[in-house]
């Protein structure tokens, strides 16, 4: 591989560590130079959704290592580097945990530095710490483990013999790591106990650690080995041995979420999806996006204006209303303040949320976060001037209800729901599909006409269900109090494992 542009001043090359898998460990300096980078050169450990930190316009090249295929040899590597600096590139090399711990980084620095191209060193945090932790096995306990020892499990295959002192890892630190190992681990359990580390000593090899794919499997360095091939462990793996393996038992807390490597289907639209993946994510799922819906802000009507001035109330019934609402009146010149002194009323909590953003006091919102007990709750309603923000083809019980009341009601549409095109996702692949809205489900069923067996339909309350059922989808979850969060409390408890019957005990009948 050669280079063309000799006069132009070479860019910095960043080695930057990307953490152990999780994307929320990558550090603020990894991200920073992601960020600002040309080329990114990364490889197969480093998580992919990283490189949406990314500038438009980044060229990625992929230079993924296995222990059986290399896109590019490490030579190979050396010289994308090279070259993509000497071009005036500022080149993000994103590898997976620590650039320096077994991640040949020591090698790309001195293969740059011989050439005179700057590089700078962002260090990541190592597999070898955070993914132990991350199966609840801290690598030094003072109770059990003062000292510990990172090992490559793969040793460089151009080497003749081992250059590793069995004799000097067996019983050189209390708590051993071993990265890479897993094709090795007969060999690793077998010198350790021929060097002195006694067979009864508690092993735990964990495969994708950080990542919803995690898979921990225990046992000794007698059957460790054994134990892994059953149970079909797949690279990376990374196996500890060592006393403090024992303190998985009470300090597992990843793979014990609620939710834990569940796939579930997120039909919101992009804009909304995001509260809704958060908190899945946080009880251990993996969200899936594949927005079915997207909202368009309608053109405003020309008496916009003097309609907000003559409300006594204003009514949202979701969260996309003031943002809508606010869109067609900046169209026609005006602001916020255009909203005038009206009283103004949410059907739920996270309407109520996006309107408290926009600094606007809720004077109602309703117990039941449905339109019929907004309607029923509605307080004083005879009357008064009600403006209803709402969608284009929302139900007709809240004004209907409030017109009964004595109410003189403006319905206001202010957005429509609109397909969001797409491929039809593979339902296979998930444990879930949530649904918050109808539209969702309505425009879920045109991407996916045909039965829904596999996947558990959770939908956010009655109404959303009420349509899913028409349009034959069997319901599996609703939500008591409609809301997101409760959402997935309901998913929560659905997939919650069935607590084993008591045992007889004597004398019991």
């Amino acid at each position: 591989m050669t280079d063309s542009s000799s006069t132009v001043a070479p860019g910095t090359v960043y080695l930057v560590g990307a953490g152990p898998g999780d994307p929320g460990l990558l550090t603020r300096a990894g991200a920073d130079a992601i960020a600002r980078a040309d080329v990114i050169v990364h490889d197969r450990l480093a998580n992919p959704s990283l490189l949406a930190l990314a500038r438009t316009g980044v060229e990625y090249i992929y230079v993924g290592k296995a222990s059986s295929a290399h896109t590019l040899t490490q030579d190979e590597i050396n010289e994308v580097l090279a070259v993509q600096a000497r071009r005036g590139k500022c080149v993000c090399r994103l590898k997976g945990g620590d650039p320096f711990v077994f991640g040949r980084g020591g090698e790309e620095a001195v293969y740059l530095r011989e050439r005179g191209i700057p590089y700078v060193v962002v260090p990541g945090i190592t597999s070898a710490i955070a993914v132990p932790a991350y199966a609840g096995i801290p690598v030094t306990d003072r109770r059990c483990a003062s000292s510990f020892a990172v090992i490559t499990g793969h040793e460089d295959a151009e080497k003749t013999e081992s250059t590793l002192d069995w004799a000097g890892i067996a019983g050189g630190a209390d708590t051993l790591v071993f990265l890479m190992g897993l094709s090795n681990l007969p060999e690793i359990s077998r010198q350790l106990i021929a060097n002195g580390r006694p067979a009864a000593t508690p092993a735990a090899s964990i495969q994708s650690g950080t990542t919803p794919n995690q898979r921990v499997v225990t046992g000794t360095l007698t059957d460790i080995a054994d134990r892994v091939k059953e149970a079909g462990l797949r690279s990376p793996v990374i196996t500890v041995v060592g006393e403090v393996v024992t303190l998985r038992r009470e300090l597992a807390w990843f793979d014990t979420r609620p939710l834990f490597g569940k796939r579930i289907l997120v039909t919101r639209s992009r804009a909304q999806a995001s509260a809704l993946s958060e908190l899945l994510a946080a009880a251990g799922a993996v969200p899936v996006e594949v927005p079915v819906i997207r909202c368009e802000t309608l053109p405003p009507i020309n008496d916009l204006l003097s309609r907000l001035r003559l409300a006594d109330w204003l009514v949202f019934t979701s969260a996309n209303g003031l943002p809508a609402l606010l869109e067609q009146v900046t169209a026609l010149g005006g602001d916020i303040r255009a909203l005038g002194e009206a009283k103004i009323a949410a059907i739920g909590p996270a309407t109520a949320e996006s309107l408290r953003r926009h600094h606007l006091h809720v004077d109602y919102m309703a117990e039941r976060f449905v339109a019929e007990a907004l309607a029923e709750g509605f307080p004083n309603p005879m009357g008064t001037r009600i403006v209803i923000a709402r969608a284009e083809e929302a139900r007709d019980v809240l004004p209907d209800t409030l017109r009964e009341r004595g109410a003189k009601v403006e319905i206001l549409p202010v957005y429509r729901t609109v397909p969001e095109p797409g491929e039809a996702p593979d339902l296979s692949t998930v444990d879930a599909i949530t649904f918050t809205s109808s539209s969702t489900v309505k425009n879920f069923r045109v991407l996916v006409p045909g039965p829904v067996e596999g996947p558990v339909v959770a939908c956010i309350g009655p109404v959303t269900a009420q349509t899913a059922r028409k349009l034959g989808l069997r319901v599996d979850i609703e939500a008591a109090s409609f809301t997101v969060p409760d959402l997935v409390a309901a998913l929560e408890r659905y997939f919650a494992p069935t607590p084993a019957p008591p045992s007889c005990k004597e004398g019991d009948e």
